[in-house]
């Protein structure tokens, strides 16, 4: 028996934290070129399953129109039997696509309650999210119908979750599910893949990366069971990738210096980049004119995590305005109700106007 487990694809998200409308489109093309290669490996190769861990598309942002491109591909695999559940972004309300949509008849769909789908030796076992937190599983009381038979669990899920965020989407022991005997559990929820050869309780991450909190390769995990021994293989499906390059500008002497560095920088056309300045800085750096100097269509953003350099504490002793500036914000750094960040940024601007 041969399956595919993705999970994470958020459909039609904006992508609202890359701050780039021509980047996000090009990225919702790649969620649509992601799917299409998962459909061209399961053709070739003859899946039986297609597992979708949760948070396939995204409820507030999800067209119809893509909704028929999934299941004009889903048409091309008809042999192939999918199973989706529903996440905490796709939850199983109402006016969900999974409600009203009329799914080609190889795709299953699980609800909120634990069920099982018996497929000959396969029993297959799925529940998800019928709103947008799901806090009552009843995973621990599970009981497996036939465990001489290959059983595998696929579930949208904080694994092995304590804080108050995790335990609102559906939080569930590593133990719990290890005891209950699975075969196999298909997870999804976290976009970083946990996968390992030897592993059989898998989030095999985001099919392809919302941004640059999401490094590294993004794809799917593949499997073959013989018998009821279990081989796996993770594949890439993202073509680009996200990046941080840091920069240490403490020999550099103005923005424009930064801007020509930056644009000089050999960068891979397939990835997309983010740069951090770091070290000592003795000018004010403007983020937002410094981006409009950047000529790499492919650096994305810049943050600057660079220090002042001046020596505070002397010049807070020097009797001129700026001796008196430097007090006020030194004594503000040290008083707990001013945001750190927002004072040190204050420091920064005002010494460069009083340096002129």
């Amino acid at each position: 028996m041969k399956f595919v487990h993705i999970a994470d694809m958020h459909f039609d998200t904006s992508f609202a934290q890359i701050s780039n409308t021509e980047l996000g489109n090009s990225r919702r093309l790649e969620q649509r070129k992601a799917l299409k290669k998962i459909i061209e490996y399961i053709k070739e190769n003859n899946v039986d399953y297609l597992f979708i861990a949760g948070d396939f598309y995204e409820h507030k942002y999800i067209r119809e129109s893509t909704i028929e491109y999934i299941n004009k591909l889903f048409k091309e695999i008809e042999q192939t039997k999918i199973f989706i559940t529903p996440g905490n972004h796709d939850p199983l309300i109402k006016n969900s696509f999974y409600n009203k949509y009329k799914w080609n008849d190889n795709v299953h769909i699980f609800n909120s309650k634990i069920s099982c789908v018996n497929d000959g030796n396969i029993n297959i076992y799925g529940y998800g999210f019928d709103d947008f937190y799901y806090t009552n599983p009843e995973i621990e009381s599970l009981e497996l119908e036939d465990k001489n038979k290959i059983n595998i669990l696929i579930t949208h899920a904080s694994l092995d979750g304590t804080n108050n965020v995790d335990l609102q989407y559906n939080a569930v022991s590593k133990r719990t599910l290890e005891n209950i005997g699975f075969d196999y559990v298909a997870l999804g929820h976290i976009h970083k893949s946990n996968y390992t050869e030897n592993e059989t309780i898998v989030y095999p991450g985001s099919t392809i990366s919302m941004g640059f909190d999401e490094l590294g390769r993004h794809g799917m995990v593949v499997g073959e069971f013989s018998d009821k021994k279990l081989k796996t293989e993770f594949i890439p499906l993202d073509e680009g990738e996200f990046k941080i390059n840091e920069l240490d500008i403490s020999e550099l002497e103005s923005v424009e210096t930064i801007a020509d560095t930056i644009n000089n920088l050999i960068l891979d056309s397939n990835k997309f980049y983010e740069i951090y300045l770091v070290g000592n800085k003795n000018f004010e750096i403007d983020l937002y004119n410094l981006k409009k100097m950047i000529l790499q269509n492919n650096v994305i953003k810049i943050k600057d995590n660079s220090k002042i350099s001046y020596n505070l504490e002397e010049l807070a002793k020097s009797n001129n305005l700026k001796g008196l500036f430097v007090k006020e914000i030194l004594d503000r750094l040290e008083d707990d109700t001013y945001d750190k960040e927002t004072v040190e940024k204050a420091l920064e601007i005002g010494l460069d106007i009083l340096e002129k």
